[in-house]
């Protein structure tokens, strides 16, 4: 009973954290440029904008309910629920008047379908073993934090225009709810683990608004959504020892392909829908992050 409490709690906070990132994405192309370097004049732009704030509000909502959620059932398995998330997304924007190239919905397909199999796979058995102890969650959280700070700058020369913060902003939610995972386990100290939650999120939260102006919603939310669920997914695995049925390695290992594929694909194509001019003070370039 209480694992299906967990994931119908799941299944809300997918659909809240969709409408919250498609509401502030699209909020954020008519905002003056937000910079690191004027934090209080970003953020004075962000809370002003009542669009901006509707999806914040909604997040919110849909962050409290995924914490309910890992309360009552696994962190893999409330990972693998949120597949919905970026066909939600794709479907919101659509409906928006944003057309999708034949390669983006073949890459929703891919990403949702390869989160399903995942979902198929946990489903065999994926309870949760004894206590993880404090270091490995620490560990894992540290080194998604190195790995955040590699993707926001060095490697976004080498992806589409937002893709790097959003793949930053993945992988530090990803760290979030690792944190997360381990606080409401009891985990000790479990303090430092809701501190280290506040402050991945915080981080992912710039990176994915940062994000925003420089890329299309699937390049940034869905990248960062999809990394969100897939690195979590390990982690529950690696981190939490949450057992999966040998039986269910196939599914398991197609759903992974399909889910890097599937980001792998959305990174890759990109594009504006009205590329903006240089001269056109919105346009952030990917590789100057204003810091």
């Amino acid at each position: 009973m209480s694992l299906a409490v967990g994931l119908v709690l799941a299944l809300l906070s997918t659909a809240a954290l969709s409408c919250a990132v498609y509401l502030q994405h699209s909020a954020s192309s008519s905002l003056p440029t937000l910079a690191l370097r004027h934090p209080l004049r970003s953020l004075s732009s962000l809370i002003t904008s009542r669009q901006w704030l509707a999806g914040f509000v909604t997040g919110l909502s849909g962050l409290a309910l995924y914490i309910l959620a890992l309360s009552y059932a696994p962190l893999s398995l409330v990972q693998a629920t949120l597949a919905g998330g970026v066909g939600l997304l794709a479907v919101l924007v659509r409906r928006g008047g944003v057309s999708l190239s034949r390669l983006e919905w073949v890459a929703v397909a891919a990403s949702v379908g390869g989160l399903l199999l995942l979902g198929l796979s946990l489903r065999a058995g994926a309870a949760g073993a004894a206590s993880a102890g404090w270091a490995a969650p620490l560990v894992w959280v540290l080194g998604s934090m190195l790995l955040a700070g590699f993707a926001a700058i060095p490697a976004a020369a080498f992806l589409r225009p937002g893709a790097g913060l959003a793949v930053a902003a993945g992988l530090l939610y990803s760290a979030g709810n690792v944190a997360t995972k381990a606080a409401v386990d009891g985990t000790s100290p479990k303090f430092m683990f809701w501190g280290l939650l506040l402050v991945c999120h915080g981080f992912a939260f710039v990176c994915l608004q940062l994000s925003f102006q420089r890329g299309t919603a699937l390049a940034t939310a869905g990248v960062s959504a999809l990394l969100t669920n897939l690195t979590s997914i390990l982690a529950g695995l690696i981190v939490f020892s949450e057992q999966v049925s040998g039986s269910a390695a196939v599914l398991r290992g197609l759903g992974f392909a399909g889910t890097v594929l599937g980001a792998t694909l959305l990174a890759a194509t990109s594009r504006a829908t009205k590329p903006a001019p240089a001269r056109d003070p919105r346009f952030v370039p990917e590789r100057d992050i204003h810091l």
